[in-house]
């Protein structure tokens, strides 16, 4: 007598337990962009009692841009949005270079085409404001030994711009919200976001933060087909320094210090942005979307996010 094999002889294995802190990929994203942001807000609370207790409430900023100041701004933005990140890719087993920056390829040939590019993307922007008698040059701001160490303490303090913006904005934050809501719809939310956090800024308009947005949705172009953020960091250092050191044009209405060449607008505002400067002239989105159509030309392929944490190293 024979005896037929069950049609399933294998143990029944229960099913993942999922809820709304964990899914399938370990604890939800939302939940881990929340104790990044929480344990960035603690990193801050504590920068902001030293400062209280050392400085006296004194203001650190000011309305004109200097290397040191902005260094200094700007590093402690990176530095308590890079360390937490180094926190986070210990929680979740992953390298910290996945979020954006790994080091291997840093100020790698990509930093060095996206500074290139995107000095000549400024530099377009104000041909076409002079092409239209918007825009003038007025000779040297500073000449010696002054050039020199301007050219070395602006071009520090750019790059150091570029770290701190496109990691704050496009490192973790963007890596994370991908994981939860897919690539584009997290870079238009943090692109918002992006403009958003400009508004603060002296002068700023309309048009300028729409400008800002443009350029947050061009950066996660950048990001999308190179796999990290080194070719949005030198776009970034390269058009402020050609912005504000080389040209010396306002940055968000915020006056340049120890600028290269004089330069001045004459025109209406829709031209040359008034006192925000070129980023809120209309022919900045037109500038950033001929960027974009020939960047995708030249880099097809979508690398990022990567296949394997392995390749964040």
């Amino acid at each position: 007598m024979s005896t037929q094999p069950l049609a399933n002889s294998q143990p029944d294995v229960p099913p993942p337990h999922y809820s709304i802190f964990r899914g399938p990929n370990g604890i939800r994203a939302g939940w881990r962009l929340l104790i990044f942001l929480a344990i960035v807000a603690a990193f801050y609370s504590v920068f902001a009692v030293v400062i209280l207790f050392f400085v006296g409430g004194a203001r650190l900023g000011g309305s004109t841009l200097t290397p040191a100041g902005l260094s200094f701004l700007e590093g402690t933005i990176f530095v308590f949005t890079a360390v937490p990140a180094l926190i986070m890719a210990r929680i979740e087993h992953r390298v910290w270079g996945r979020y954006g920056l790994p080091l291997r390829c840093a100020l790698g040939r990509d930093f060095w085409t996206g500074s290139l590019i995107g000095f000549a993307a400024i530099s377009t922007t104000l041909l076409c404001i002079f092409a239209l008698h918007g825009f003038r040059l007025a000779g040297l701001a500073i000449h010696g030994r002054t050039i020199v160490t301007s050219v070395a303490s602006w071009s520090a303090a750019f790059v150091v711009v570029g770290l701190a913006e496109e990691f704050s904005f496009r490192g973790y934050a963007q890596f994370t919200l991908t994981t939860g809501m897919g690539f584009w719809p997290a870079a238009l939310l943090m692109s918002v976001v992006f403009g958003a956090a400009h508004a603060g800024n002296p002068g700023e308009s309309v048009l300028g933060l729409i400008s800002v947005v443009f350029f947050g949705l061009l950066f996660c172009l950048f990001l999308r087909r190179r796999g990290n953020l080194w070719w949005a960091v030198g776009f970034h250092a390269g058009w402020d320094w050609g912005q504000t050191f080389f040209y010396g044009v306002p940055d968000s209405g915020v006056a340049p210090y120890h600028n290269l060449l004089n330069s001045a607008f004459g025109g209406p505002r829709w031209l040359t942005g008034g006192t925000v400067g070129p980023e809120a002239s209309v022919f900045t989105p037109l500038v950033l979307a001929v960027v974009a159509i020939l960047f995708s030309r030249a880099y097809r392929e979508n690398r990022y996010p990567w296949p394997a944490d392995s390749a964040g190293r």
